[in-house]
């Protein structure tokens, strides 16, 4: 299953907590038992709680770091990373592990965010790319793993669960009106055969 989350400063100056990060990974131990990482990079902060299924060795902990320096927090499962694999090998790239994450980092290294029109798979996942100093977000088509977040004027926070997210100070646990309004108003027309 596994556990996501992090935040980003807008503000490069303003350091990210690993306080934080730590009370929000906490927070999806049940999601990850098997393992715990942190990765702070300056106003970038991501977590990761793991439950080991396809490589069960400490190499394929996360959040995972590539050559390029990039990291990478996944959630789910690449169902044609095999055949991702043997393309980028196939490249030169060369492979520490047998896990999908590291095919999923090598690929995002390769192809940027177009990444995710090869992956097959339910996923959530979020990459710190230090050369661009951007953080790239994604979520499987239909939503299979969830991905919560918070943007806010100051920064952006996610995690795999509500509970994680609002471990973030920063986030707000009021209720938006407006958003429920924008939420519900197109269900609400269609059920009414928009007479509302």
């Amino acid at each position: 299953m596994c556990g996501i989350a992090g935040k980003l400063y807008f503000d490069p100056a303003r350091p990210v907590s690993p306080a934080v990060i730590d009370a929000m990974t906490d927070r999806l131990v049940h999601r990850g038992p098997d393992a715990r990482g942190v990765h702070i990079d300056g106003a970038t902060g991501l977590g990761h709680r793991r439950l080991s299924i396809i490589d069960l060795s400490e190499s394929a902990n996360q959040p995972m770091t590539g050559p390029s320096g990039v990291v990478l927090t996944f959630n789910g499962e690449i169902y044609n990373f095999k055949a991702l694999r043997s393309n980028l090998e196939a490249k030169g790239r060369e492979f520490r592990t047998s896990s999908d994450t590291e095919v999923l980092l090598a690929l995002y290294e390769d192809r940027g965010p177009a990444c995710v029109h090869d992956l097959v798979g339910m996923f959530a996942f979020a990459i710190w790319d230090p050369r661009t100093r951007t953080l790239f977000c994604a979520r499987d088509r239909i939503g299979q793993k969830p991905f919560y977040y918070s943007h806010r004027p100051d920064g952006f926070s996610f995690a795999s669960e509500l509970a994680a997210l609002l471990e973030d100070d920063d986030v707000s646990a009021e209720v938006n009106a407006t958003a429920i309004h924008h939420y519900f108003d197109p269900a609400l027309r269609a059920l009414s055969g928009d007479r509302l």
